[in-house]
Order: structure tokens, then sequence, then C-alpha cells
């Protein structure tokens, strides 16, 4: 079983994508900002049951997506970030990677493509570095 935070404002998005992991056998957890998912990678570390992956929100208020990634990265979070964007713009692309971002998918969130990507970085991250 893999651990997946989704970190999402909106509520409903929160829970479609729990709904759905959950089937796909993740283990979720939910943060609804910036903030409360560093908490929550910070306190993972501490007590060693870290992240598999994190589907991250870019729009949110306090401290969007790009902010957090960042922070993740620096605080040496190492696994797989996909970023979800509202704005499926080359440029936001571009500052979704450049953000520390490994991944990204377009709202509305199409759930086959989430679950492929979700399991194509989660089976075997050896084989993800460079792509």
């Amino acid at each position: 079983p893999f651990h997946v935070l989704v970190v999402d404002d909106r509520r409903d998005v929160r829970f479609l994508s729990r709904r759905l992991l959950t089937k796909a056998g993740a283990t979720v957890t939910e943060a609804e900002d910036g903030m409360e998912a560093i908490e929550f990678v910070k306190g993972a570390k501490e007590s060693n049951t870290e992240f598999d992956l994190v589907l991250l929100d870019m729009q949110m208020p306090r401290m969007d997506g790009y902010q957090t990634a960042t922070l993740l990265r620096q605080l040496g979070f190492a696994k797989p970030i996909i970023a979800l964007t509202a704005d499926a713009m080359h440029g936001d692309m571009n500052r979704c990677l450049e953000s520390g971002c490994d991944d990204y998918l377009s709202k509305p969130i199409d759930s086959n493509a989430l679950l492929e990507m979700v399991w194509r970085h989660t089976r075997n991250p050896a084989e993800n570095n460079g792509s």
C-alpha cells in the first residue's frame, strides 16, 4: 500500500481524490493548504511514515502550490509531487516543474489519467529518474 498526501483547498476535490485513490489501494491524508501540507510532511518524516506521493493543487490561498512544492523540496522531500492545475498553459507547466513538481494534471481531473500517473510514479521510483 502507498501513502498519498492530497493537498487542495476544495473539499470536493479532496473527497473525490480520496475515494479514487483509496479504491486503488492507497492510504490518503488530506491537507487543505500548503501550510498544512508542510506540517504533515514534517510530521511524517519525524515518525518515519513518509508519503510516497503528493498530489498538489497549484491555486490555493495562503501558500500556493508553487511555494509549497519549493518548500517541500527544501525540506528534503524527494518523492514525486504531481501538480493539479486549472490553467494547463505551457508556462504553467514549466513553472510547476521548476518549482519541484515531477508531473502535472489539468483540472477537472480525469480519474483514469490520475490513477495511471499515480501508479507510474509509485510502482518503481528508480525508473522515474530523469523522466
